[in-house]
């Protein structure tokens, strides 16, 4: 089909409109190389500087990756970044960044947790809770939760339909997540997870679990949530202690000299490095490392 020449769209704007459909529709799927612009030539009978505008208002859209030298692509789905370190639950953190969270629960019932579960909680009278998420109408992850029984009284199913259990937990309960301890495992999908996710047993799923303790550092939940590998990546912040260099700065009597050399060396730079190295610190030299490191950990924090 050609483009409409007896309305006013621009040629460029009807031809982008179609291949737009066509990706959405998945017939054009990602990874697959756009037509070239030879065939879209022909295709819409325009020529070649209308089919170049309306691939580049693709492109602009996110839906194809232009490359230098190689053919044109339609990009892959979104990937949607969690930050694994923070208590933070999924619906929160993908709230944030103005992703539409849902909330499918398949089940809620008396179950013992698993062995790790249970050794974190430190009792087999929990609820479990089975929920898929969904981000912007996508299966995203599949949910497993165990919480002590005696710690939610009342709790039901129809309280988590697209809702976030930690918002739950702190308003009906007074159960703040606070911390925890997180791994991250590959896993092959088996066939109940495939279903729910709309992948293909077998394949790649990031297994994220681990238990959180609440505002008084007592057990609160243990979880196991299967994310689709395809669509997912954990973000991860890494940084240093600056209480780990204020330490070293002042309180290993032996090592202090050459612990404040390295510490300034990393915090002022190479001239203040090298000044410090020439000569063991005085008192003074002591209190002026100490000063910088305080300086630079409040611009960190």
């Amino acid at each position: 089909m050609g483009v409409d020449r007896s309305t006013r769209a621009p040629l460029h704007q009807q031809i982008a409109d179609t291949l737009r459909q066509e990706i959405l529709g998945h017939d054009l799927p990602p990874g697959e190389a756009l037509p070239s612009e030879a065939a879209l030539c022909e295709r819409f009978g325009v020529a070649r500087s209308v089919v170049r505008q309306a691939v580049a208002g693709l492109s602009g859209d996110g839906l194809v990756i232009r490359r230098q030298g190689r053919p044109t692509i339609v990009a892959p789905p979104a990937e949607y970044r969690r930050l694994v370190q923070r208590a933070t639950g999924m619906f929160d953190q993908f709230a944030r960044r103005g992703h539409q969270l849902r909330t499918t629960v398949l089940d809620l019932s008396p179950a013992p947790p698993p062995p790790g579960g249970r050794d974190f909680l430190g009792t087999d009278d929990t609820i479990r809770i089975e929920r898929v998420r969904l981000v912007d109408g996508d299966p995203l992850s599949y949910v497993r939760t165990w919480l002590p029984a005696d710690r939610v009284p009342g709790l039901h199913a129809e309280h988590l339909a697209d809702a976030s259990l930690h918002r739950l937990l702190a308003r009906a309960y007074d159960l703040r997540p606070m911390r925890g301890r997180r791994q991250v495992h590959a896993v092959a999908a088996d066939a109940r997870l495939a279903d729910a996710l709309g992948t293909e047993s077998g394949d790649p799923l990031l297994l994220l679990e681990g238990g959180t303790t609440d505002q008084h550092d007592r057990p609160l939940e243990w979880f196991s949530a299967w994310h689709r590998a395809d669509r997912v990546v954990f973000d991860i912040d890494v940084s240093e202690s600056m209480e780990t260099l204020r330490l070293d700065a002042t309180d290993a009597p032996s090592d202090a000299d050459s612990n404040t050399r390295d510490a300034v060396s990393d915090a002022a730079g190479p001239q203040q490095a090298a000044a410090t190295s020439e000569a063991a610190p005085s008192g003074a030299d002591l209190a002026e490392a100490r000063r910088l490191l305080g300086e630079l950990s409040r611009l960190l924090h």
